[in-house]
């Protein structure tokens, strides 16, 4: 498999129990550097893409392969989720400590990273996402725009081979997208973006999906 694929979904069907499959034969490929946003109406199964991905949902049929490797059973996902940072359409579902800092250093702690480290680490990724000096800061006093940039820099600390973005413009105001379109065009990032947003999208995804009767369909 060439090295540079990240995410490899071949024939994937899915569906919720008591209800018509959602996904059928679903396909979606990216490689490092790509920027692919999807788009679709709701219910269509954008979400529940990420899902599979993260190994939150079970395909019915199919492959999901991630860096190099099929991705089937619980402990697959254990490397996956090290290596893909989710950022959830909700900021305050990801938000959970008492400071800004305890915030973003979780995950490194929890990677066996060293305080000096973990001290530097948040240091720079605060600085890429705006936040500078935010350190002692209480999460829930944010605004809606601080809070999407907090729930990405815990997620960019990790250094992850790819983003994926949960509708991560809505509901915040200009400023705040022109501010998240921003921290996106940093060079090195790869990313799936779920929106609905087509201005957004065109501002920082480089190819647009949309699903259709359970397919991902190069949009126009």
């Amino acid at each position: 498999m060439d090295e540079n694929i990240i995410i490899d979904i071949k024939r994937l069907s899915f569906g919720y129990p008591g209800k018509p499959e959602l996904l059928d034969k679903f396909e979606l490929r990216v490689k490092k550097g790509e920027r692919l946003g999807i788009i679709g109406p709701n219910g269509c199964g954008k979400t529940t893409v990420f899902y599979l991905i993260m190994g939150l949902l079970k395909a019915l049929h199919g492959t999901i392969n991630i860096l190099g490797r099929e991705r089937s059973r619980e402990n697959d996902f254990i490397e996956v989720r090290a290596n893909i940072g989710f950022l959830f359409q909700d900021s305050d579902n990801q938000l959970f400590c008492p400071s800004i800092e305890e915030e973003i250093a979780f995950g490194p702690l929890n990677f066996g990273y060293k305080g000096h480290q973990v001290k530097d680490m948040i240091k720079e990724v605060l600085n890429t996402v705006g936040l500078d000096g935010y350190e002692k800061r209480i999460p829930y006093t944010l605004s809606g725009g601080e809070k999407r940039r907090l729930a990405l820099a815990t997620i960019l600390v990790m250094k992850p081979k790819i983003l994926l973005l949960d509708e991560p413009e809505n509901g915040l105001d200009e400023d705040a997208v022109d501010k998240f379109v921003e921290i996106l065009q940093e060079p090195g990032l790869s990313y799936i973006i779920i929106s609905q947003n087509r201005d957004f999208l065109k501002r920082t995804t480089n190819t647009l999906y949309t699903i259709k009767q359970g397919r991902a369909i190069m949009a126009k």
